[in-house]
């Protein structure tokens, strides 16, 4: 979808490995200790000195933009009360990435229990419980590894969210029921077409129209962040890739990523050519 795209051919599906997320640990260093005095909702605490600090990389489920029901929106209202359950009369440890707020005043950080024993990672935890989906954050990449498994484990297992079609991971060639699901964050998976390039953009591509099809878009000034990352754009035509993010409509349904973790290369099913 977009400027120049190319028609790249998709015959020839190429041998994708495992990721390693899983051996991956959380080896950001503790910063503080603090007490918590609410929960402020599936992704938020407040602290006992009045700041509130919001689960970094993860995005707790929130009620879709047609929801008319006059109660909570239930997946909401479970998140809510698995934090609840998790921090109840607990210290937490927080553990900050490149940045430690974000343009709210809201602390963000990877937060631990503290208490006898192991740590317990709050967001490893809702993940496994299928009530929070991985969201990554523009130049902040710690620890997301091992987020990414525990929220692929939990929706094989058909935990939580992935229960219900609401949560479904989305067709990527099916543009019209896309464009339904306009500024809500989705997951969407499907096989690459070709690459089109404009003058400040990059245009992953998912069918020949190019002006209606389901696109990903990336800014150039952030094309070294994903290159650094070992990311080979012009090596997805004819693979299946998993993107994540927020659908907005320009042409057609797209999701603008700024972060190599937003899109996953996938191996190939067993016995395709």
């Amino acid at each position: 979808m977009r400027i120049r795209a190319l028609a790249i051919s998709v015959g020839l599906v190429l041998c994708v490995s495992g990721s390693d997320a899983r051996a991956e640990t959380c080896d950001l260093p503790a910063d503080e200790t603090v007490a918590i005095s609410a929960v402020v909702d599936g992704e938020t605490l407040g602290l006992e000195d009045g700041r509130e600090v919001r689960l970094l990389g993860v995005l707790a489920p929130a009620p879709p933009p047609d929801w008319e029901g006059t109660e909570a929106w239930p997946f909401a209202a479970q998140a809510r009360e698995a934090l609840a359950t998790l921090v109840d009369g607990a210290k937490v440890s927080l553990r900050f990435d490149t940045r430690r707020e974000d343009r709210y005043g809201h602390l963000m950080a990877q937060v631990f229990l503290v208490r006898e024993g192991e740590p317990v990672w709050i967001q490893q935890a809702l993940l496994a419980k299928g009530l929070a989906r991985v969201a990554a954050q523009p130049d902040m990449s710690a620890c997301l590894g091992p987020l990414l498994a525990a929220e692929a484990d939990a929706r094989d297992s058909r935990r939580g969210i992935w229960r219900s079609l609401s949560y479904q991971v989305r067709d990527a060639h099916d543009p019209k029921s896309l464009g339904y699901r306009r500024h809500t964050y989705q997951l969407v998976e499907g096989r690459v077409h070709g690459i089109g390039e404009g003058k400040t953009r990059v245009y992953v591509n998912f069918a020949d129209d190019w002006r209606e099809d389901f696109t990903v878009v990336i800014k150039r000034k952030r094309l070294p962040v994903l290159e650094a990352a070992g990311l080979d754009l012009m090596s997805l035509p004819g693979r299946r890739v998993r993107v994540r993010g927020w659908v907005e409509w320009w042409n057609g349904p797209m999701i603008e990523i700024s972060h190599p973790k937003a899109i996953e290369v996938l191996a190939p099913s067993p016995g395709a050519g």
